[in-house]
């Protein structure tokens, strides 16, 4: 007993956690050298990138929301050392996102244009964005196999090869951008075109190093990756019981998010422009947090599985302060030199002088959701993705109405539609402190 209670130590906690930061970082530098890249071509490019991006990360939230309940599952049997039962869930999951992707390109392939123009009141942005998606959406096919080996090895907490992935893909993006953006060595110059291009090659590079590695490294009869054959529903209706309600969740949270963006575009080229920095620093600042609160994930559903329900409280509590102590830093870093942030993105000084205000404002969201996050993802970790559905639902019905009465109706300054962000971070750590306080998760079986 005394091995197990120091399995779940602050060094534990880091140790998982500081492989995913690292990859994670590496990963998002994709958004970050796309925004840098896209922010010298113009001010339709980065508008555009941050349209179609977010349209893009809207479906692939569907994505990774199946994986978060796979996650989950893998956690729970690995705490119970019953191991082989992993693989299978993990080779349906393979297979069920397979399908999803051909869906969802199909539908995107003959509709996201219909959907864009809709959306976006520029008709140059609208076509920038179009062209965009028409080479990133192939990307749907890589990200059927990225997150669940993901959610495999975060299961099984060897999260130290996700870094080496993340490297991969942010190597392989920063070159094509340079070479396809702006047509080097001998290359044409493709612009926002070549940006969806050079982040689909990347993914398919995530892809086949994801494969290559595990065949080399990995026990695959320990673990039950060598039973591949037809789909098995049983099991796949077992995998959905816990997922459906993360890809609705995920989904409906990143589509409000959309949301934001498309009552600033209405504001001017300039703002949307502004808005997808902002964007790119936000996504950076989110790394630590999102790592940890896979940690809080994956160990809640693994300390359950062990048996010791007791020590679930303790553990999110040591997970939260170890992210406010991070957030803190980092916020006061960006806070105190945000020109030389944002120079990095841009060395257009309008654009820049115009994002110091809303660097300020999403910091308040980052530090409020520093503790939020861990509490938030910790509900899903105890397997009630159903009511972490509910909860986030409930916020976001907040969020959407100040969006709407923020941009839309009053059209004010962007710094204050960002606000939303404060609202919803308050809003997830309060209904998730109560959750976790008063309700019975203790007795949820996966």
């Amino acid at each position: 007993m005394q091995k197990d209670i120091k399995k779940y130590t602050n060094k534990h906690i880091w140790n998982i956690s500081f492989p995913i930061i690292i990859g994670l970082l590496a990963q998002n530098m994709i958004n970050v050298t796309d925004t840098a890249f896209l922010g010298r071509a113009g001010e339709v490019e980065l508008g555009a990138s941050a349209m179609g991006g977010l349209y893009y990360i809207c479906l692939f939230t569907i994505f990774f929301g199946f994986s978060t309940g796979a996650q989950i599952i893998a956690g729970r049997r690995n705490g119970e050392t019953n191991h082989s039962a992993i693989g299978p869930v993990m080779i349906q999951g393979f297979f069920f996102l397979l399908i999803l992707a051909i869906v969802l390109f199909g539908i995107s392939y003959f509709y996201a244009g219909k959907m864009m123009r809709l959306m976006i009141s520029s008709e140059v942005i609208c076509e920038a964005t179009v062209t965009f998606l028409k080479w990133r959406t192939i990307g749907f096919f890589f990200d059927a196999f990225n997150v669940m080996f993901r959610a495999f090895y975060v299961g099984i907490t060897k999260t130290r090869i996700l870094t080496i992935n993340a490297f991969v893909m942010a190597i392989t993006n920063i070159g094509l951008d340079y070479v396809l953006i702006f047509g080097k060595l001998g290359a044409p110059e493709m612009g926002i075109e070549g940006a969806a291009i050079a982040s689909v090659i990347s993914e398919f590079a995530s892809t086949l190093f994801f494969v290559i590695y595990t065949m080399l490294t990995i026990n695959r009869k320990k673990y039950g990756l060598t039973r591949f054959g037809s789909i098995d529903l049983r099991l796949l209706k077992q995998i959905l019981g816990i997922s459906i309600y993360t890809m609705f969740q995920y989904f409906i949270s990143m589509s409000t998010f959309l949301l934001l963006f498309v009552a600033i575009e209405r504001q001017g080229q300039h703002t949307l422009a502004i808005a997808n920095i902002v964007r790119s620093i936000y996504i950076v600042m989110f790394i630590p947090l999102n790592a940890l609160s896979a940690t809080s994930n994956t160990l809640v559903s693994n300390i359950i599985g062990e048996g010791r329900c007791n020590e679930v409280m303790p553990l999110i509590r040591r997970i939260s302060q170890l992210s406010f102590i991070i957030m803190s830093v980092c916020v006061l870093l960006l806070c105190t030199f945000p020109h030389a942030v944002l120079s990095i993105y841009t060395n257009d000084i309008s654009l820049i002088n115009g994002s110091v205000p809303s660097v300020y404002m999403i910091s308040i969201a980052l530090i409020i959701n520093s503790i939020g996050c861990v509490f938030f993802n910790s509900v899903s970790g105890t397997g009630n993705t159903k009511s972490a559905l509910i909860l986030e639902s409930g916020v976001l019905i907040l969020y959407t109405m100040y969006i709407y009465l923020a941009g839309i109706v009053f059209e004010l300054p962007i710094h204050v539609c960002f606000g939303a962000e404060i609202i919803y971070f308050s809003g997830l750590l309060i209904g998730s402190a109560i959750y976790m306080r008063f309700a019975d998760w203790q007795k949820k079986k996966i």
